[in-house]
Formats: structure tokens, C-alpha cells, sequence
């Protein structure tokens, strides 16, 4: 049976996702974690005993920095980390801006953010301690990303103009082509 133990395990026996994750904590960034795509591939790659790993449109790394929400400094993160590892897609974005863009209100967290995702499955991030531990946040839970189902997060349910974001971006993503055993969920 998976837990959240087990997650991290995989994760940290993974060298290039922990060497990605190690490249993220360079920057020293306050409440960083990589989140999304990069956690829930992981483990759909995995219960589809897939061998390879499946392609990332982008590493999205986050953070929560009040102090400067200038889109600039998220550009210079971004060449910062391609100069650690280039041929990767990566985003970083601050979440302390981020509900601007997405017409809410402010986030007082990166956790926060991730809650506020638009599929459970996806709500996921990781982050390294002092030491190098993984860990891992899940505020909306792992049941869906185990049981390979695609759900809208509470805080899009809550809403119909989120709610019909939630389906466009389902439909547009096309994650059951890739992972064919997914169970996808679009109504409210």
C-alpha cells in the first residue's frame, strides 16, 4: 500500500529528482517547493509501470517572498537555474503575486497556493530540509493521485468560472492519452 512515506522514498531514490530538487534549494528561496506535474508524473509513472519517465512541459518551482513580486526576479531564478541544469523546462513563479493572475485572493503561503490548484491529484509539492529530507505536502491529500483519479480541488469546486477552467485545462492536457488508466472526474 503507498503513503506518503513511500512517496518520498521513491522520490529520494530517484538521483535526478533529487539532483532537480537540490538545484531548486540552491537558490535559497523562502517556502520553495517544486510542485505539480514534477510529483504527480512521478507517481503515475510508476503505478503504470512505465520504464521511462514521461516528458514535462515545465519544473514548476514556487516560492513565497512578499518582499519582492517583481515577474524580473522570477526570470533571473529561472536563468539561474538553467545554468545549473539547462535542458530543463523550468517556471518559477511567487506565489505571494500569483493571485493576481489568478483572480483571488492573496495567498498567505506556497501550500496556501498548492491548496488552491486546480486537481487534487496535482495539489502536490516537495521541498528539501536542512538535511537534505524530502518532504512532501499534499494539502489536498494523495488518495487521488494513488487511486489515479483526476478531481478539481475544493477550491474549484466552489466555483463555475473555476470549475470551467478546470475542464478546459482537463481537456487540453490530455493526461489520459499518457496514462491510460486514469479516472477522470468533470462535473462538480
Amino acid at each position: 500500500m503507498w503513503t506518503e512515506e513511500k512517496i518520498i522514498k521513491f522520490i529520494y531514490e530517484d538521483k535526478w529528482m533529487m539532483e532537480v530538487l537540490k538545484a531548486a534549494k540552491s537558490l535559497h528561496l523562502p517556502d520553495w517547493w517544486i510542485c505539480a506535474g514534477f510529483v504527480r508524473s512521478k507517481i503515475w509513472d510508476t503505478l503504470h509501470c512505465y520504464n521511462e519517465r514521461t516528458l514535462f512541459s515545465d519544473i514548476d518551482v514556487i516560492y513565497f517572498d512578499p518582499t519582492n513580486t517583481e515577474v524580473l526576479e522570477e526570470k533571473k531564478l529561472e536563468e539561474k537555474l538553467h545554468s545549473i541544469i539547462p535542458d530543463l523546462p523550468w517556471s518559477v513563479k511567487n506565489q505571494a503575486r500569483m493571485h493576481l493572475k489568478n483572480n483571488t485572493s492573496p495567498y498567505s503561503s506556497s501550500i496556501d497556493a498548492i491548496s488552491k490548484f486546480p486537481e487534487t491529484a496535482t495539489a502536490l509539492g516537495l521541498t528539501l530540509n536542512h538535511q537534505d529530507k524530502v518532504i512532501l505536502t499534499a494539502p489536498c491529500g494523495i488518495d487521488d493521485v494513488l487511486h489515479l483519479e483526476v478531481k478539481p480541488t475544493p477550491f474549484f469546486k466552489g466555483s463555475t468560472e473555476r470549475m470551467d477552467a478546470y475542464r478546459e485545462r482537463i481537456f487540453n492536457k490530455k493526461w489520459d492519452e499518457t496514462w491510460n488508466q486514469l479516472n477522470i472526474f468533470c462535473t462538480d
